[in-house]
């Protein structure tokens, strides 16, 4: 199914891969994320769209490959860590099946993305997580490490700072870390942080960072699709999951390390549910973190279901049958969807800058002023000002200052009221169209 995703391509660019691809260009030209642009993408993952840009430029099968090479390592990955710590009575590459099948849930969930970057990350964290569940081990490495993982994937990925407070939990609680160890993984959490925070430091831009990353999470949501989307596809294998757990605590013996295992999971599962309460891009791709924990209970469905029949059956639905429907059924929602990039019927080519949703003005122009997340910017530029933040965002206006500026909400409109030297340099062409003189 892969294959057929990537020779038929059939799904137009979205709305956040263009925006991806646009941060990634204004980086490369010597820009800085929040100091210079408004968006809430993750330090590293701006970082890593510098050079996917620097690389590929803005293709977007460069996107797919990568993203789908980010998914093999997850899945072998975690399989090994399934058979290392012998999460099942039997060593077996099925969860590498399930996993795979999972991540076709959605187009958008196999190619690049800062979640499924920071996911990488979280899976290395799990994995250490489940070697605590093995008696007699030396820890010391492995609870650094889990930090150092659990940090990595929020520098990826803002949103995942709800895992700290799941690394703590189940450390204490199912690991039994002492207090040393507990000290020793929140020092490997903080110090990814504490670097990316030196570097803001050093390029004079930490003050911007410390303002405008509190606000990624109390920007208004954009909410490409709805959960009813979702649980259309997705019920089959959530009841998998439900079955497949009953069955593992219920209708069979475990060991203690196996029990260990199952409530990190669960936990898991809880807590990678919560984030959807925070995140601001409601789309597929976001559910690439409950893989992990639905592919190890999905797991327990197969390993413990007595008539081979129904197995058989569920496996060559979930396998084979979940990509096939989900690729008919997310063809049909392109053209009534608003998180596809739709082609519009002027054109404009140079350095533009959008103060809107529509970001179809950039697929023949770059992005060229500050404001990138629309709805992010906004909630930045209607906070009270001083003096000195006044005088920030005058420099940061005039330091890039778009050739044309696209207004449909008359943000900048307003925000020209408040700059009469900054007002003198633009024209009205037309509605909500501004040009630089």
């Amino acid at each position: 199914m892969t294959i057929v995703y990537l020779t038929l391509n059939p799904f137009p660019i979205t709305n956040p891969q263009l925006m991806w691809m646009l941060l990634g260009e204004r980086l490369g030209q010597g820009y800085f994320l929040y100091q210079d642009i408004i968006d809430d993408n993750g330090p590293l993952s701006a970082g890593f769209f510098t050079f996917m840009d620097w690389t590929f430029g803005r293709n977007l099968f460069a996107y797919e490959v990568v993203g789908r090479v980010l998914i093999s390592l997850q899945i072998l990955y975690w399989n090994s860590m399934l058979i290392k710590f012998r999460a099942f009575d039997v060593n077996t590459y099925l969860p590498a099946i399930i996993m795979a099948a999972l991540f076709h849930f959605s187009f958008d969930m196999l190619s690049l993305s800062p979640v499924l970057l920071g996911s990488t990350f979280l899976i290395l964290a799990l994995g250490q997580l489940f070697s605590q569940t093995v008696l007699q081990k030396d820890t010391s490495e492995s609870t650094l490490l889990i930090g150092i993982y659990a940090g990595l994937a929020t520098g990826f990925n803002p949103n995942y700072i709800l895992f700290l407070p799941y690394m703590i939990f189940t450390g204490i609680a199912i690991s039994s870390f002492s207090f040393r160890q507990l000290m020793l993984s929140l020092v490997g959490y903080f110090l990814p942080l504490l670097l990316i925070s030196v570097f803001y430091f050093w390029n004079d831009g930490l003050e911007e960072a410390i303002q405008i990353w509190p606000l990624t999470f109390l920007s208004q949501k954009y909410e490409y699709q709805s959960l009813l989307n979702w649980l259309i596809i997705g019920i089959f294998p959530l009841f998998l999951a439900v079955v497949g757990y009953f069955m593992a605590t219920v209708l069979r013996g475990s060991t203690i390390n196996q029990q260990k295992q199952r409530q990190l999971i669960i936990i898991w599962l809880l807590f990678s549910v919560a984030e959807f309460f925070v995140i601001k891009k409601q789309a597929a791709y976001q559910l690439v973190i409950l893989i992990p924990g639905l592919t190890y209970l999905i797991t327990q469905f197969f390993l413990n279901i007595k008539k081979e029949f129904i197995g058989k059956i569920a496996f060559y639905l979930l396998v084979i049958g979940l990509p096939a429907f989900s690729f008919w059924y997310w063809q049909r929602t392109i053209n009534d969807s608003e998180y596809f990039v739709d082609k519009t019927d002027k054109e404009y080519t140079g350095n533009i800058l959008v103060l809107g949703d529509n970001l179809s003005p950039y697929l023949e122009s770059s992005l060229g002023g500050p404001f990138l997340n629309y709805r992010l910017s906004k909630l930045y530029l209607d906070q009270e000002r001083g003096l000195r933040e006044k005088a920030r965002l005058f420099q940061m206006l005039q330091k890039q200052k778009p050739a044309i500026v696209i207004d449909p909400n008359g943000d900048f409109e307003k925000l020209l009221k408040q700059f009469p030297a900054l007002e003198v340099q633009y024209s009205k062409t037309s509605t909500n169209i501004f040009k630089l003189k």
